[in-house]
């Protein structure tokens, strides 16, 4: 037997046997996963973000228990089981895939796209943004928008277009700014709705940036941190400008490290 297969039906027992005869395992809801399903997920996530193989595959096998054990409970429902969610999934695969499946040609990445939102159209979906989940992350949220959208042909034509309205969109925030008014917040939406669209255009992960970025700052303030205790000094007591000299130091440090 396939070794694939092997490990899949190893998961499957595995998870019978903890539905059968743990408490805390036997306690377990589709509710109740649910909120430890998405924090495994941010923890694969993160492992992405640092890039260790290791640990994104100890994650994604957190996930792939997640999901057995939502099948585990729907088939004691008698709703559906696993084979029922693997058969969906690939049933919808190549229904939607008809250039692989079928005698559509298509072109290129994009024209794939435009066929997958089309496709999904056609199976009763009134509108191409009804994919999007609610309770995504606005950031994440907002590039999986103009994806959609651009999936069916609504996109800009150039970058140099994307980033006029992005200077645009500075603009109208900062004379909202300046008038103090309370269009302040609808206009930095805007702003940041720009930028993920121009980030997105010059294929660039507004989510991935922004997360290097957080995990950046963080390593070097805590550096810095590590580095006021060293010198027998105490942050809360120091000033802006004498914190600023210890977080130059930091940045020094940290890029001859990475040279």
């Amino acid at each position: 037997m396939d070794k694939r297969l092997v490990a899949f039906k190893r998961l499957l027992d595995i998870m019978d046997d903890l539905r059968e005869k743990c408490p805390w395992d036997q306690k377990q809801t589709l509710e109740s996963l649910r909120n430890l399903t998405i924090e495994e997920t941010y923890e694969l996530a993160d492992a992405i973000t640092a890039q260790n193989l290791n640990e994104i595959k100890g994650e994604i096998g957190d996930l792939l228990l997640h999901m057995v054990f939502y099948c585990k409970i729907a088939s004691e429902k008698k709703a559906f089981d696993i084979d029922d969610a693997l058969n969906t999934v690939c049933d919808k695969l190549i229904h939607r895939h008809p250039h692989i499946y079928g005698d559509v040609v298509v072109q290129d990445e994009e024209e794939v796209k435009k066929n997958w939102e089309k496709l999904k159209l056609k199976e009763g979906r009134k509108s191409v943004l009804e994919g999007v989940p609610h309770s995504l992350p606005a950031l994440v949220k907002a590039t999986r928008i103009q994806e959609k959208a651009k999936g069916i042909g609504f996109e800009w034509e150039n970058a140099k277009d994307v980033w006029k309205k992005v200077k645009e969109e500075i603009d109208e925030f900062e004379v909202e700014l300046n008038n103090n008014t309370d269009k302040k917040e609808e206009e930095f939406g805007d702003l940041l709705f720009s930028l993920v669209n121009y980030a997105r255009f010059i294929d660039l992960s507004p989510e991935s940036a922004l997360s290097k970025t957080n995990q950046k700052f963080i390593t070097r303030f805590q550096l810095m941190e590590d580095l006021i205790i060293k010198d027998e000094n105490k942050i809360q007591d120091m000033s802006l400008l004498e914190m600023d000299q210890y977080w130059d130091r930091a940045k020094l440090i940290l890029r001859n490290n990475n040279q």
